[in-house]
């Protein structure tokens, strides 16, 4: 009886290790989730740890998972700064959040003339831009839609374009996601809002 019992254990510790493993892998996300599952991840709320700040409904859940996952402690860093900051207080300038995993730059002036907003798109760094105060426009176009004007420059990490995207009312209380595959074109001014206040957070893209 008590060989069986040892071997039922056995058994029982094998396969939970077995599970614990999968659970790993599942979670080091390797770009196979699908997007029913990032949705459902993603509506649960349980990566904003009670932070009030919505994600925009423009946001790429399937990227959005798969970078979470892939960097979580990073993105955990990046809630908590979200969470704790009072956002209206911050002086202009670049604040540290996770060394050059991720950092934050406040700006604060007026925003552009539809003319003079460029397309833009990064591959090192995804960007959460976020309007304190005031209203501005952005727009936006999935990267095989849009025709480069300026090739990738590293140094800049950005490259920009001509396209015609969708276009979004960015103020206070939501804040958009933008991957390397996600061409933008934020700054765009709101007729009665000459001046925004806005924070910008360069998160180091995992891959």
């Amino acid at each position: 009886m008590k060989i069986k019992s040892l071997f039922q254990l056995s058994i029982a510790a094998i396969s939970f290790i077995t599970m614990e493993n999968t659970a790993i892998a599942q979670t080091k996300n390797d770009g196979s989730i699908n997007q029913k599952t990032a949705e459902k991840w993603l509506h649960s709320n349980k990566w904003k740890g009670g932070l009030k700040l919505n994600v925009h409904q423009s946001v790429n859940a399937v990227e959005f998972y798969k970078q979470y996952h892939n960097s979580k402690a990073v993105w955990d860093k990046i809630i908590l700064f979200l969470k704790d900051t009072n956002l209206d207080t911050l002086s202009v300038g670049k604040l540290a959040i996770d060394g050059d995993n991720a950092y934050a730059i406040v700006t604060e002036g007026p925003s552009k003339e539809l003319e003079k907003a460029g397309w833009e798109s990064h591959r090192k760094y995804i960007d959460l831009q976020y309007v304190i105060k005031g209203k501005e426009r952005i727009e936006v176009v999935n990267i095989d839609k849009a025709t480069v004007t300026k090739p990738y420059d590293e140094a800049k990490d950005g490259a920009a374009y001509t396209a015609e995207g969708t276009s979004y009312f960015a103020e206070p209380g939501t804040f958009y996601l933008f991957f390397p595959q996600d061409v933008h074109r934020p700054n765009i001014k709101v007729n009665g809002f000459d001046t925004v206040k806005k924070l910008v957070i360069k998160i180091k893209v995992a891959n």
